[in-house]
């Protein structure tokens, strides 16, 4: 089938326009491999084979444009062009061929991941390793790179968020106010062995004015059913589940 017509387009591929009306669009490195620029023409029986060449090109470039974009871990990678529907096999190909060619480095993720997250994040080393495993990231890889995340450095970043849920605190006292810090520092990714010691140093007496708060809340929701004792022993009691005891004399 003779080609009539090339018509350039802006990804670097070409538009071929064969004598049947049918169009091909396909990438400058198909049309060198199948010298279509010099024969000028298409043997049918070979579109396909042809079609399958320049799809692989196309899942490269797809791939090269996220890159681009944003860095990526070779299974986040992976994920992206399988969600593109294109076939595993093609996909696991074009990420292999990205590793040797050097676009795709998990190291270089993994390293770059750290710090972007100790930047802009308050998450721990913990929580940050998960991460990294849940992108496939090797366990090698992700233990050599952690240990930039410094005891000392997780030592100050925990006192500032201690302090800062102490001062945004509203609705909890003592004991209760202390397992809240130290339930959301596990979920942040921090070991209770780096700030079991900090947190002892700070002090989570009831506050009377969160307890009066509290006092006057629970009063409203529960004075429609109860009365009396019983209405005082209910509330004392909800109060006591958050660490907060309210005395009025202390007003």
């Amino acid at each position: 089938m003779n080609i009539i017509k090339y018509k350039k387009q802006n990804n670097g591929s070409y538009k071929i326009y064969l004598e049947n009306g049918q169009i091909l669009t396909l990438y400058e490195e198909v049309i060198l491999k199948y010298e279509l620029l010099l024969k000028k023409y298409i043997d049918l029986d070979s579109i396909l084979t042809i079609e399958k060449e320049n799809q692989k090109w196309d899942v490269y470039y797809c791939a090269l444009k996220q890159l681009n974009r944003k860095a990526f871990s070779a299974e986040d990678l992976k994920i992206y062009l399988l969600r593109k529907e294109y076939p595993l096999s093609l996909v696991e190909d074009i990420i292999n061929k990205l590793v040797e060619q050097g676009y795709l480095n998990d190291l270089a993720f993994a390293r770059s991941y750290i710090h972007q997250q100790m930047i802009t994040s308050l998450k721990g080393p913990l929580k940050i390793k998960q991460e990294l495993n849940d992108k496939k990231i090797s366990s090698d890889i992700i233990e050599s790179e952690i240990d930039v995340f410094s005891v000392e450095e997780q030592k100050e970043r925990i006192k500032k968020i201690i302090q800062k849920k102490i001062n945004e605190n509203h609705s909890r006292g003592g004991y209760a106010l202390k397992q809240k810090i130290v339930q959301d520092l596990k979920l942040l990714g921090y070991d209770y062995y780096v700030f079991s010691s900090l947190i002892d140093k700070y002090s989570f007496s009831s506050n009377q004015e969160i307890a009066k708060k509290e006092y006057n809340k629970l009063y409203r929701k529960y004075s429609r059913k109860y009365e009396g004792d019983k209405l005082d022993r209910i509330i004392r009691e909800k109060l006591y589940l958050k660490g907060l005891v309210y005395n009025e004399k202390e007003e």
